[in-house]
């Protein structure tokens, strides 16, 4: 049942794509192909999981609809050889995706029942290239760095600078940041060679807030 849903989603993102007159979008489309999106949601919502919307799981939290995956995706231009920084595990959907596209993933979760699931479900899976952490995500993980790519998926109130400095030259960041209106605008950070930055907008989204500190649920 379940590879059919994922079919049909497939071809309703592909056609969002295409209405949108977006190119090059194969690569993620594929990626979300490969995984059974239904297994980061609890048992018996199966059908949700494919369906254009989010579905509410731990600590309150959300796993974003899958178009919303599929943008974030596309949007930060993920190549074979990046490794990407990952704020906000949520329930591992986003970054096994990215998993199937980049070289290695590493993703930090605050919510300790969130991070230990997620990464059940990525030794499951076989995603060895994805780290998991639990830890605050306004840190980073600057042991690690530079990465190519930075990803956040939820809302921060401004752009962490402590992730500014660990993107790498000719890097991409994207943050969804909160606006005084209540909106919440994805912004793209482009870090050039010399290391000079350059945003741009991407549109209208909604997550959840970006908070301080460890939960131990």
């Amino acid at each position: 049942m379940t590879l059919g849903l994922r079919k049909n989603l497939i071809e309703e993102l592909e056609r969002y794509f295409i209405s949108k007159k977006m190119s090059h979008f194969e690569p993620v489309i594929n990626a979300i192909g490969t995984i059974p999106r239904h297994r980061f949601i609890p048992i018996g919502f199966e059908s949700a999981a494919y369906e254009i919307n989010p579905v509410l799981i731990d600590s309150d939290q959300t796993m974003s609809s899958p178009l919303t995956v599929a943008l974030q995706t596309y949007f930060l231009n993920v190549q074979p050889q990046d490794k990407i920084l990952e704020i906000g595990t949520g329930s591992g959907y986003q970054a096994s995706v990215l998993s199937r596209m980049a070289k290695e993933i590493y993703t930090l979760e605050r919510h300790r029942i969130l991070h230990e699931k997620s990464s059940q479900i990525f030794r499951e899976l076989k995603l060895n290239n994805i780290h998991t952490f639990l830890k605050d995500g306004f840190e980073g993980l600057p042991n690690r760095a530079p990465f190519n790519k930075i990803i956040i998926t939820c809302a921060a109130p401004e752009v962490p600078q402590n992730l500014v400095k660990q993107l790498a030259p000719n890097g991409i960041m994207l943050v969804p940041l909160d606006n005084s209106d209540g909106s919440q605008t994805m912004i793209r950070i482009l870090k050039s060679a010399d290391e000079s930055l350059y945003e741009e907008s991407l549109g209208n989204y909604n997550f959840v807030p970006m908070l301080k500190g460890i939960q131990p649920d």
